[in-house]
């Protein structure tokens, strides 16, 4: 009886398995800590105590990407221990603030299947949520992911792709409890820039970049418990290459995103998302933000930015993400499309 677990393969997937993952991990100090030596993050609300309380949040929480990446990693050995790629996200939602002595748990439902054409590979969709240790949500979120079939002549299940909102609407935006922003300080948090200072179509080019090293992916990756063998395993892709985790770039390019949108505080919802080429070692992130929407939030002070959030490998002087076939322009890493929220 084989005692291990290989991972499934995309044969291995039926629509509406559900499926419960291991292990259960708590946040700590140290996971905070660790983040800001990753990544060069300077939000205000998850690097003071003092200026969290301030704004209503006491306990002091955390970056939301901590909670969300903790929350991935438990589906990796179960969705995408042998993936090709993870292609997207859509309908993330941070419901509650993650606190140092939470514990995260997440469970995954497969929503869609369709195999690729070339018989060797399909995709899988699924709806994954991560709950508190109370039994309450904390992030929900559904992804896709390619998927190699052990075998290639293993009959193609029936196509179903799962019909996903293109943006999180405002009204469905969930702003944490107490959060109030009316007396915020704008020079603790290191810009004067408010909402009312954005305007939809705006670019802005957070300047600074961040060369990826091997030894930093691959020790976030373990943090997380992110067991995908591409990111540790040379012997794993052909090219003999650690492909970077692609929540080393989201991670990487929220916190580059800190220079023009520093009072962008809290990420409330991914309304999209896709990692559209590989990045390893050596390539260097740039990030640049579009403002796609504004809206009213139900709280004091708080107002909600939709931006896109564009990571480049190299710095990018392209006008145009897209090209008239759709392919994202070379040297795109990461396209996301998120709400934050931020003073008014």
């Amino acid at each position: 009886m084989t005692k291990t677990n290989p991972g499934h393969f995309f044969e291995d997937f039926a629509l509406g398995q559900v499926i419960e993952h291991a292990t259960p991990r708590t946040v700590t100090e140290g996971d905070r800590a660790l983040y800001g030596a990753l990544y060069p993050t300077r939000f205000a609300i998850p690097s003071s105590a003092a200026f969290a309380s301030s704004c209503g949040l006491d306990p002091h929480p955390v970056e939301e990407l901590i909670g969300f990446h903790i929350a991935f990693g438990k589906t990796v050995p179960d969705v995408s221990l042998n993936a090709v790629a993870n292609l997207g996200y859509a309908e993330l939602r941070f419901h509650r603030p993650i606190r140092p002595g939470d514990t995260l748990a997440t469970r995954s439902e497969v929503i869609g299947l369709k195999q690729n054409s070339n018989g060797r590979t399909g995709v899988v969709y699924v709806r994954s949520t991560a709950t508190l240790q109370d039994g309450s949500v904390a992030i929900d979120w559904a992804r896709w992911v390619m998927v190699n079939k052990r075998d290639p002549e293993a009959p193609a299940p029936e196509t179903v792709v799962p019909d996903l909102a293109e943006v999180v609407a405002p009204t469905d935006l969930i702003v944490p409890t107490g959060l109030d922003l009316t007396g915020y300080d704008f020079a603790a948090a290191g810009e004067p820039h408010r909402w009312g200072h954005y305007e939809v179509g705006e670019r802005i080019d957070h300047v600074d970049g961040v060369t990826l090293t091997d030894a930093e992916h691959m020790m976030a990756t373990r943090l997380w418990q992110n067991t995908a063998k591409v990111h540790f395993d040379v012997e794993a892709r052909p090219d003999g290459r650690r492909l970077i985790y692609g929540g080393h770039i989201i991670s990487m390019a929220r916190a580059l995103s800190f220079n023009g949108l520093a009072n962008a505080q809290l990420v409330a919802a991914v309304n999209a998302g896709a990692h559209t080429a590989p990045a390893f070692a050596g390539d260097t992130v740039h990030a640049w933000s579009e403002v796609l929407d504004k809206a009213e939030v139900d709280a004091p002070g708080v107002g909600a930015l939709r931006l896109r959030l564009v990571a480049t490998k190299g710095r990018d002087e392209t006008t145009t993400l897209r090209g008239d076939d759709g392919r994202y322009a070379p040297g795109v890493l990461l396209d996301l499309d998120m709400w934050v929220l931020c003073p008014l």
